[in-house]
């Protein structure tokens, strides 16, 4: 073993670990994987590393701009309403048996995500199966996971429903042999699922827990809360005393949000605060204090905080759930550096992360994407919060875009252009994806800083740094290495010589699905596919299966809710469990695993 492949097993283990514990985040830990590489081949220009020119010629590799270019192609379609039109047509089968409805939701959620990028659509229906499960009076968790599974198997369709299917046909070109087809997969993809979809509709509803969201268990009453600002009086006994020593706190009905003096809030625990003459007090009030007068709320306080306290104005609140979306510009920061109540108008209850409510230092705690956030303001903060696109608010439907036939029609036209160019090998797929792209733009069926927020650059920085270190083992022959390890495992004396290259695929699935399950999907391709390849070479074999059989795995992400995005975004949503996902996912694994197996040999022969 060279120095050079001990190197890049370092680099190896570095990334699985970070990308497993979280400590760094991913897109970070790519990134600094390829400077790593970037240094040391500068350094070492003559060792078995690829030069400095071929780690930074990873720029000029299609797949990443291919992946980019979808990500507006998408944007379009939500922007123009088209995504819109096919939620609208879920409101009307309402009155479907929970079977039914949840075939028809399947088969066109998966039909949907073989050609559009599966988070959109997700994000988009999030509040719409939400509505529709409460007037179905069906508990949200038995749809919510079925609707996550459902865009990750129709991504299995086609070359461009998954950015991971793209990037695998991006590898496999480099390696000088034919690019994945528009609709090579669907040979595969379709029977994985209609087998998802039988298992879904007949063991659904036995497998999925009975859970709700917190807002969704809260009677109509119970959601509402006044939102009062009050202020202490100049001869107040609280004058000088922490906020737990006056008494305030002993209301059950009543919470104190938040203590603004000199017009800034202050920062720490409310209740150790000392109070002074004039600060103003953000209370929180449940409607058995309130009088309603005319339809117009009003609030009366308790006896003894109505002598050291004034009522400034009060307002009727409503305590809702939201998610911070993909390309919110909270994300990173934290509630004191987003100055979230002046910017949103609401308050920040608690935050919903991984499975566990955090209540405590929640100024200080830095959201991320898929945050599940509890959140409480007035009817127009929740209304303007809800037409925003930095969260996605649960509780309600998000208004629908503005319709434009002219516009629907000319991204509708693109998206089947982009399809067709590439399906009947008339230009490349990035070639036919930049034209319509750019289309999009100079008809303004999307505008250019819509295209910009719209494109998942974590994404693009995670797959940039895997491929840099996909090269690399290849030209360090550290992915034979792994191969030959791999295919040792394979031929064991026992088993036949013709049933050894089932064994190994099976073995390329397996790993390449444990990666996709705990690191990246896109991590979990750009890794794979070299030692795929190199494993196929060393034995005389056709690389094509075994890769094909990486695109699978690395999309049958439904074990665990970490390990693909659209999972992460229901796990909060739907009131899931870790174990959830597990329960209904590691059977459809399993189900996927044996028709893959058993369909990619005769489909691509060895």
């Amino acid at each position: 073993m060279t120095w050079e492949i001990l190197f890049i097993f370092i680099l190896l283990a570095y990334s699985v670990f970070n990308f497993v514990s979280g400590k760094i985040n991913a897109d970070l830990t790519a990134l600094s994987v390829f400077g790593t590489l970037l240094l040391v081949s500068m350094l070492f220009p003559n060792s078995s590393l690829p030069s400095l020119e071929a780690t930074l010629g990873i720029f000029s590799h299609p797949a990443p701009l291919t992946i980019a270019g979808m990500f507006i192609v998408s944007a379009a379609l939500e922007k123009t309403g088209l995504i819109d039109s096919v939620t609208a047509y879920f409101g009307k089968l309402t009155k479907l048996s929970y079977k039914k409805f949840l075939f028809v939701m399947i088969i066109g959620v998966a039909g949907a995500s073989a050609f559009i990028n599966n988070t959109p659509i997700v994000i988009v229906l999030l509040p719409v199966v939400l509505t529709l499960a409460k007037s179905m009076n069906i508990a949200s968790s038995k749809l919510l996971i079925p609707l996550s599974y459902a865009s990750i198997l129709g991504g299995t369709c086609t070359l461009i429903g998954t950015s991971t299917n793209l990037l695998a046909s991006g590898i496999l070109t480099e390696s000088g042999y034919k690019a994945i087809g528009m609709f090579e997969l669907s040979a595969i993809g379709i029977p994985l699922l209609l087998a998802g979809t039988a298992f879904l509709v007949f063991f659904g509803n036995r497998l999925l827990p009975n859970r709700e969201t917190l807002t969704a268990i809260l009677s109509e009453e119970e959601r509402k809360e006044f939102m009062a600002e009050v202020f202490v009086r100049p001869d107040s006994e609280f004058c000088g005393q922490k906020v737990s020593e006056c008494g305030m706190t002993n209301h059950r009905q009543i919470r104190l949000i938040e203590i603004i003096r000199n017009g800034v809030a202050l920062k720490g625990n409310p209740k150790d605060q000392v109070l002074e003459a004039g600060d103003r007090l953000l209370l929180a009030c449940r409607p058995t204090t309130s009088i309603l007068n005319n339809e117009k709320p009003t609030l009366e306080l308790p006896e003894a905080l109505k002598q050291n306290l004034e009522i400034i104005a009060s307002t009727e609140g409503l305590v809702i759930e939201g998610i911070v979306s993909p390309h919110s510009q909270i994300i990173g920061k934290t509630i004191d550096e987003v100055n979230f109540r002046q910017q949103f108008r609401v308050v920040l209850l608690a935050v919903h992360r991984n499975g566990v409510n955090l209540r405590d230092s929640l100024n200080e705690l830095r959201l991320k994407e898929g945050d599940t956030l509890l959140l409480l303001g007035s009817m127009s903060a929740v209304e303007n919060l809800n037409n925003s696109d930095q969260i996605i608010v649960l509780d309600q439907q998000k208004s629908r875009s503005k319709m434009n036939p002219v516009k629907q029609l000319i991204a509708l036209t693109t998206v089947v252009g982009i399809v067709l160019l590439a399906a009947f090998d008339v230009v490349p797929i990035v070639a036919s994806v930049i034209f319509g792209v750019s289309l999009l733009l100079l008809t303004r069926c999307l505008k250019p800083i819509d295209a910009y927020k719209s494109v998942e650059w974590s994404i693009l920085v995670i797959i940039l740094g895997m491929l840099a270190l996909g090269q690399a083992m290849t030209t360090t022959d550290a992915s034979g290495l792994i191969a030959n390890f791999i295919a040792n495992l394979g031929s064991i004396q026992f088993i036949p010589s013709h049933y050894q290259p089932y064994i190994l695929l099976a073995t390329i699935y397996l790993i390449t699905w444990l990666f996709t399950e705990f690191l990246s999907n896109n991590a979990a391709v750009a890794l794979m596919i070299p030692i795929a390849i190199s494993l196929a070479i060393n034995i005389g074999l056709d690389p094509r299966p075994f890769v094909i059989a990486c695109c699978i795995a690395a999309s049958a992400s439904f074990s665990t809710p970490i390990g693909y995005q659209t999972n992460t975004y229901v796990w909060g949503a739907g009131g899931y469990k870790y174990l959830d996902f597990t329960k209904i996912g590691l059977p459809l694994n399993l189900i996927c695993f044996l028709i893959s197996i058993t369909l990619i040999p005769s489909i691509w022969n060895f």
